[in-house]
């Protein structure tokens, strides 16, 4: 096994579904590796890669679940990726969609006029449209959020990550993932995938 290897585990909860979509719930070999020999994953499905110790060969897992149940927290935290992922990326003044680098958060009542840093009062936007509203209430400069903003549940934001598949899947994930699946295909086909 080549140590620099990436063959990442998916990690699925006790009730087979992924711990989370965005980002998707995987850990790195080892992590996986160690879950299983504190019997606390089972594993669901392996790589043909295999790991050797002098006593051992193990293929590694390409899929684990959890023994025990995890319960999700049914409020997310308020953080800037979140708030991104909330909005889809997308700026919500001018409807483009962004990568998160070149997003930024904008209170729609400016902290300079009691605006607070929370759901209900923050946005993503692009540099530009926050430039353009600066420090204005939306009636001042006509900038109104697409969508009023609100504090999303983590199912909410769960459905919202299923959008952004990551840049690799391992095929044996796909019975525990739920993207679109031309999304999938998008995702998958210009990468090497293992066998």
């Amino acid at each position: 096994m080549n140590a620099g290897m990436h063959a990442p585990a998916l990690v699925l909860n006790a009730d087979f579904r992924p711990l989370s979509y965005f980002p998707l719930s995987l850990w790195s070999w080892q992590d996986s590796i160690k879950a299983v020999f504190l019997d606390r994953v089972s594993i669901i499905s392996e790589y043909e890669e295999v790991v050797r110790s002098p006593s051992r060969t193990m293929p590694l897992p390409s899929v684990i679940a959890l023994k025990e149940y995890i319960p999700q927290s049914r409020n997310p935290a308020f953080t800037r990726f979140n708030v991104f992922l909330r909005d889809k990326f997308t700026c919500q003044y001018c409807n483009h969609k962004l990568p998160a680098s070149d997003l930024t958060f904008d209170h729609v009542v400016p902290r300079s006029r009691g605006g607070r840093s929370r759901w209900d009062n923050v946005v993503a936007a692009c540099s530009p449209c926050n430039l353009k509203k600066a420090n204005k209430m939306p009636r001042q400069c006509g900038m109104h959020p697409l969508v009023a903003p609100a504090a999303p549940n983590v199912w909410q934001l769960q459905e919202n990550g299923r959008a952004f598949p990551p840049n690799f899947l391992h095929h044996s994930w796909r019975d525990y993932l739920y993207w679109d699946s031309e999304l999938l295909e998008e995702a998958t086909s210009n990468i090497p995938l293992f066998n």
